[in-house]
C-alpha cells in the first residue's frame, strides 16, 4: 500500500492507525478528520479525564488538549490490532510524565473502536486507572 492509499483508506484499522499517528504528532486537525461528526469517545471511569466526549472538537478539546496541558510527552504506543469488521481493538501502552508531579507512567491499555464509513464512531478506553492516578499525586 502506498502512503497515498493509506491516507485515504477507509479500512477500519487504517483509520484507527491514522488517529494514533495524528495524536502522536500533535496534529489535532488530522485527528479530528478520523472522527465521525457524532463520535462518542469514552475515557474509563477512574481515569483523570473520565467521561464521554462527543463531536471531533469535543474529543480534541476535552481529551487531547487537556492531556497536553497536564502531561509531558503523552503518547499512546499502539502495537497489536485485532480487527473484526468495523470493530478494532488495539493493545497499546501509554507513556508520559505528569507536569505537576514529574512522575512518569508506563501503563498498558486497550482501546476499542468502531469505524463506519471511514470514520471512528465510537471509542472506549480500558486502562489501569490507579497507575495513572498515582502519577498525579
Amino acid at each position: 500500500m502506498t502512503n497515498a492509499d493509506f491516507t485515504s483508506s477507509t479500512a477500519p484499522a487504517d483509520v484507527v492507525r491514522r488517529q494514533y499517528l495524528a495524536s502522536a504528532a500533535g496534529d489535532l486537525e488530522a485527528l479530528r478528520a478520523t472522527l465521525a461528526p457524532d463520535v462518542e469517545w469514552t475515557e474509563m471511569a477512574g481515569f483523570p479525564l473520565a467521561g464521554t466526549y462527543r463531536t471531533p472538537d469535543g474529543v480534541t478539546a476535552g481529551v487531547m488538549e487537556r492531556l497536553g496541558k497536564e502531561w509531558d510527552d503523552w503518547t499512546a504506543h499502539d502495537d497489536t490490532y485485532v480487527v473484526d469488521g468495523e470493530n478494532v481493538v488495539v493493545l497499546a501502552r501509554y507513556t508520559a510524565a505528569n507536569k505537576a508531579t514529574g512522575k512518569p507512567i508506563d501503563v498498558r491499555v486497550a482501546h476499542a473502536f468502531v469505524v463506519r464509513g471511514g470514520r471512528i464512531v465510537r471509542f472506549e478506553q480500558f486502562v489501569d486507572t490507579a497507575k495513572v492516578r498515582d502519577a498525579t499525586a
